[in-house]
């Protein structure tokens, strides 16, 4: 079976990480995406460590699926074959600061003079336009400039942030989206666009229930640590073992939570008869709660609470999570051989499709300039030209050994 975006030609003139999540998941979804990468370091994110094999973890963990042009930015040969490039693409997605693709003759207006079909996605840090749209804007500021920071963290406690970039992989996934639909317009239409969003943007778009309770009431809500700001009981308790989550979403839940755990006199006691008392009762709710389930290791108590009709789970870090017989029998970590590093194990696409066929990792994260002739006789380049642009430096390959 064919994938959704096969015979779909994506030139990626994007870094770091937002942008490169976005054409990983196009490239999962079949897309022939070619990573353009600065020569001779590559992308910036190849030295950020922790490191496999001296490749930073960074760049393995959104890559995949990408084959890699190695171009020397500074070479007016080498933005000329970018330009090339370009004007046959299907899709071009960059995440540079505003401006600097039209610098570079690789704006969305001069690519689509060549190219009117093509579909222009970009990502910036805090919007191209507007009062801050000149700014850099990177995933930690626009975690704090869209009020996702105030709301995480313990009650009382300062601003925090996500574990993992959240912005940059949100704006990622939209974009990504955002490209897959206006592919599916073009479709009907026969027209290009363009695409955009940022990071400020994607975290304000995730503010769900927390931003409507502004628009809606006026209520600037705070930081509730790892208890739900409406609901309870819906948090983390205290097992045996360690930390254990029980979320009673609805009153149902709640009368299932208090039989399973033998306290069924709970239910009928005016503190904790509805949501309401539960939510002014809940420091002492908690007291209750967390001694009964000290009993038990956590796994344990899931098991009951589960076959019981009360959602629940363990926390896990992530040596466990990678051990769960839930997440090895999704399919979360796939195998592929790597130039360099050899057998290396990758995430593996959440979404299922028949038209993986069991696979959404086919190949590795790729060495700079690893298929510079390759794509460059498939864009309609001649082997004497080819020739010339890695005579003049204008194209650059890293060796099996890392050398360029």
């Amino acid at each position: 079976m064919a994938l959704p975006l096969e015979n779909i030609r994506v030139l990626d003139l994007t870094r770091a990480a937002a942008g490169p999540f976005a054409t990983m998941i196009l490239g999962d979804l079949g897309a022939d995406v070619v990573k353009v990468e600065p020569t001779p370091k590559g992308d910036m994110t190849r030295l950020w460590g922790p490191y496999d094999h001296g490749i930073g973890i960074y760049y393995l963990s959104i890559n995949r699926n990408k084959r890699c042009l190695g171009i020397d930015f500074r070479n007016s040969d080498g933005l000329a074959t970018l330009q090339r490039l370009a004007a046959e693409a299907d899709v071009v997605v960059e995440n540079f600061k505003p401006g600097t693709a039209e610098e570079m003759g690789l704006g969305y207006e001069t690519v689509k003079a060549t190219n009117p079909r093509v579909i222009y996605g970009s990502i910036s840090g805090l919007g191209r336009t507007g009062p801050y749209g000149t700014w850099p804007g990177l995933d930690q500021i626009a975690q704090g400039m869209s009020g996702m920071m105030s709301l995480t963290g313990q009650p009382g406690g300062e601003p925090t942030r996500y574990g993992v970039p959240i912005g940059d992989f949100t704006a990622g996934m939209w974009c990504a989206l955002a490209i897959t639909a206006a592919v599916a317009q073009r479709h009907v239409t026969g027209e290009g666009q363009r695409v955009e969003t940022s990071l400020l943007s994607a975290l304000v778009g995730l503010l769900s229930v927390q931003g409507q309770r502004y628009l809606s009431n006026g209520d600037v809500p705070g930081q509730t640590g790892n208890d739900h700001p409406t609901i309870y009981p819906y948090g983390i308790f205290e097992a045996q073992d360690g930390p254990l989550n029980v979320a009673t979403a609805r009153e149902e839940h709640w009368q299932r939570l208090c039989a399973v755990i033998g306290l069924e006199k709970l239910i009928d006691d005016p503190d904790f008869a509805s949501n309401d008392t539960r939510m002014r009762n809940k420091d002492a709710l908690r007291d209750i709660l967390n001694a009964r389930f000290r009993t038990r290791n956590a796994i344990d108590w899931t098991k009951d609470l589960m076959e019981g009709g009360v959602p629940s789970g363990p926390v896990y870090s992530l040596d466990k999570v990678f051990n769960d017989p839930q997440v090895i029998d999704q399919a979360m970590v796939e195998r592929v051989e790597h130039p360099t590093i050899g057998a290396l194990d990758l995430l593996a696409n959440p979404m299922k499709m028949d038209a993986f066929e069991g696979r959404s990792v086919r190949t590795p994260p790729p060495l700079v300039g690893q298929h510079n002739r390759a794509v460059l006789t498939e864009y309609g380049f001649s082997a004497a030209e080819i020739e010339s642009l890695a005579t003049s430096g204008a194209i650059g390959e890293e060796d099996a050994a890392g050398r360029l």
